[in-house]
């Protein structure tokens, strides 16, 4: 006799009509359901869900209690775990044929369960069909089915576990709503289309959104997969933080945004939340991603392909809202990456805010009463691809993605290459987010920020992201072992009393560090010569940009830091008789305007709080510092090691460019985007032939692009007069001011490396 899961009804929950609504594929599964029924419930009606008369059935007056129930097949005890071949070819344990399931039955009765849902009563089922879809018989069956169908499959998932908790009829749901056939008539009148062709079209948008999901199609979409990951690293996940989101998953649905920095993230996240037995994440993708065999499978394992461009189609547009405002009020996470796209720098790129405006929907219109947004960071110690992607914000044309796309990058990954690590930010309720935002244009650009800003939180320091930090700030000489530690002892330090995450106390060790060089070298970034007494390291000729990539994905746990350094060499400069603090704060906020394209900050006030903080470390009394003659100056040279130099030049480099190119510009002219990026390439190049940058990493399309945006938020792109010229000069002079006083930290960080390897050699 099979065993009896999930729900059991109470002889009081029972009543005196009870109509057993089964889901039986097979003879055997009905022969195994008539059986549970005649020893558990003798006395009750039993139906199929797809027998024609279900319809009359819940139309009578009675009001029997409506038991779903269908069978549950088991794995064996001793699986290990099926590879993509065995799912391929359809061998799932879980959903065996006619002929294996009457054997299975026979020989191996503890694979066999019978999978109660929780019951409603006939009534209860009419009044909420009425209230959310309406219509005939036939209609009402159809609901009743697909409610006893998610019943059953949330009793399944206390055997199955979390990880396969899967959405079913989700299009069906979607299109059977009055709420949906009524918008969808509201936009037909407002196209001057047809109803039934705008409602038909939006029901195949739906159906191209949703996917059909299964624990065979997820097995088989991880094992085909798993080869573009699973040698390349060793992941360490923040388990304990997922634990406490677990529990906030029992009544919230849960939105997962992580940095874009490898076409793996995906992967690696979804691997790390199956491992701990976490429910499977929707996973919204662009649709160059579909293509055989990711496209097929991804669908039926959870990876939403959504169009790239969908500008004034309202019908998709309205497929998408209502998509995503369903699957939150039915508590099933969400996953995106909000930056649009993997960032070809290593730091965070600008926000999107697309998928951002529907989730906000659901809220404002009442679909859930609130998600909370996760910011998840995915750090890697190398990847395989950064080559490729400097090359890209070079001005190099991006491959696109396909099958032999697909096998290179499997070739590419058969080598570990160190550890990934993945972290889970603060959570936040959106519906909070979204009141602090207020109304307006801001409003989801706050949010946003607010995600961008939790994710540097928890991203880690790397070993390559510290190494980096050392060789392109010294690129002018080769350091050993022993002066790269002493010249990265004082970040540590800075690193570990800000509590920054990462692997701060192995590389206060030789091995971490030697273990980061020694990766940073096989990247192609940096090159060892070993002919002499020691092994030295310095950057590889063409290694720049692969450096700066690593170095990036920390910078913003530096970027404070290195704003108080800029703000004591204002200081210096600054009028007698004005107020050094209040003269601190303005010239910091300068600089954070200067910066907002680059770098994610606190609204006003915290930023505020977070500079004093940052100020209190470098000296607790700087507040009486500052107001003494030579005080700032004094508290800089006190610095047991300045960052500002090695954080922001490169930015402010590209900034120059483009404020030097707009500057020469008629103001008169409209700008090409494309054209004058072309423009910044060729210039920049032979401004670090001329040693008027500091490296090659500012030659790069992308800090190009933030100059730009920059401009642009400056009203200092479009064609205007005089006034526009003399704007673009003042900036130009605005950004030539900080890259001076950048030089001067430089000097002084030459300075401290000088006694630092003077006292290393002696």
């Amino acid at each position: 006799m099979a065993q009896v899961v999930a729900f059991r009804p109470s002889p009081a929950t029972e009543g005196t009509g009870t109509l057993l609504l089964v889901d039986a594929r097979t003879s055997t599964e009905r022969r195994l359901l008539e059986s549970w029924a005649a020893a558990e419930h003798p006395d009750a009606e039993m139906l199929q869900q797809d027998d024609p008369g279900l319809g009359a059935r819940l139309a009578r007056d009675d009001d029997p209690l409506v038991l779903p129930a269908r069978v549950t097949w088991l794995p064996p005890r001793d699986e290990g775990g099926r590879g993509p071949a065995d799912a391929l070819l359809l061998l799932d344990p879980r959903r065996p044929n006619a002929r294996l399931q009457a054997v299975i039955a026979r020989r191996q009765p503890d694979r066999v369960q019978i999978t109660v849902g929780a019951p409603a009563r006939a009534g209860e089922l009419r009044r909420r069909f009425d209230d959310e879809e309406g219509g005939g018989r036939d209609a009402l069956a159809a609901f009743v089915c697909r409610q006893a169908t998610l019943a059953c499959d949330r009793a399944e998932r206390a055997v199955i576990g979390d990880r396969y908790k899967v959405p079913r009829l989700v299009a069906e749901q979607i299109a059977a709503s009055a709420r949906f056939r009524e918008q969808a008539a509201a936009l037909a009148a407002d196209l001057g289309r047809p109803v039934d062709e705008v409602l038909e079209y939006a029901e195949s948008c739906l159906s191209e959104l949703a996917t059909v999901q299964s624990p065979l199609a997820i097995d088989a979409f991880r094992g085909v997969l798993r080869p573009m990951h699973a040698r390349a690293w060793t992941v360490r996940a923040d388990l304990r933080s997922l634990e406490r989101l677990r529990e906030l998953n029992r009544r919230h649905a849960l939105v997962f945004l992580p940095t874009h920095r490898s076409y793996v993230d995906p992967l690696v996240l979804a691997e790390v939340l199956h491992d701990a037995d976490f429910p499977r994440n929707h996973l919204l993708g662009g649709d160059n991603m579909s293509f055989w065999p990711i496209g097929p499978l991804g669908k039926r394992a959870g990876v939403v392909f959504i169009r790239r461009d969908f500008g004034d189609d309202k019908v998709y547009r309205l497929a998408v809202k209502e998509f995503f405002g369903h699957l939150v009020a039915k508590r099933f996470n969400l996953e995106w990456y909000i930056e649009g796209g993997r960032t070809r720098t290593g730091k965070l790129r600008p926000p999107r805010f697309g998928l951002l405006h529907y989730l906000a929907a659901a809220i404002d219109e009442g679909r859930s009463d609130d998600v909370l947004l996760v910011p998840t960071s995915i750090a890697y110690d190398r990847l395989h691809e950064v080559a490729s992607m400097a090359a890209e914000h070079t001005g190099a044309t991006k491959r696109r993605e396909g099958l032999h796309w697909m096998l290179d990058y499997i070739r590419a990954q058969r080598a570990n290459v160190g550890t990934a690590r993945v972290n889970f930010g603060e959570p936040f309720s959106m519906r909070e987010a979204l009141a602090e935002a207020g109304d307006g244009r801001a409003r989801l650009e706050k949010v946003a920020f607010r995600i961008c800003d939790g994710i540097n939180r928890v991203t880690p320091v790397t070993k390559t992201s510290l190494v980096s930090f050392a060789l392109l700030g010294t690129r002018d000489r080769a350091l050993t072992l022993r002066e790269v530690a002493s010249v990265t002892a004082p970040l540590l330090d800075l690193l570990a009393e800000r509590g920054v995450p990462g692997p701060i106390d192995e590389l206060r060790r030789p091995s971490g560090l030697r273990a980061g060089l020694d990766a940073l070298t096989e990247a192609g970034a940096a090159q060892c010569f070993a002919g002499g007494d020691e092994p030295v390291w310095s950057l590889a000729p063409d290694g720049h940009h692969v450096a700066a990539f690593y170095r990036n994905g920390a910078l913003h746990h530096l970027v404070l830091r290195a704003i108080v350094e800029l703000v004591l060499l204002h200081l210096a400069t600054v009028p007698d008789g004005t107020d050094p603090i209040d003269a601190s704060w303005r010239e910091a906020l300068r600089l954070r305007d200067l910066l907002k394209f680059e770098f994610f900050f606190a609204d006003k006030p915290r930023f505020r709080e977070e500079l004093e903080a940052e100020t209190l470390l470098l000296d607790p009394a700087w507040r009486e510092r500052v107001c003494q003659p030579g005080g700032p100056a004094a508290l800089l040279a006190a610095c047991p090691g300045v960052v500002a130099h090695r954080t922001l030049r490169s930015f402010l480099d590209a900034q120059l460019v483009v404020a030097e190119r707009l500057a020469r510009r008629n103001p008169r002219a409209a700008l090409d985007r494309d054209a004058f990026l072309d423009e910044c390439l060729g210039i920049a190049r032979q401004m670090v032939l001329q040693g008027r940058l500091h490296g090659a990493e500012s030659v790069s399309r992308e800090l190009f692009g933030g100059a730009l945006r920059l401009a642009a938020n400056r009203d200092l792109v479009d064609p205007g007069r005089e006034e526009v010229r003399l704007a673009r000069e003042a900036w130009r002079d605005e950004v030539r001011d900080v890259i001076d006083r950048l030089r001067t930290i430089e000097q002084l960080d030459r300075a401290q490396l000088e006694e630092v390897l003077g006292d290393v050699a002696a």
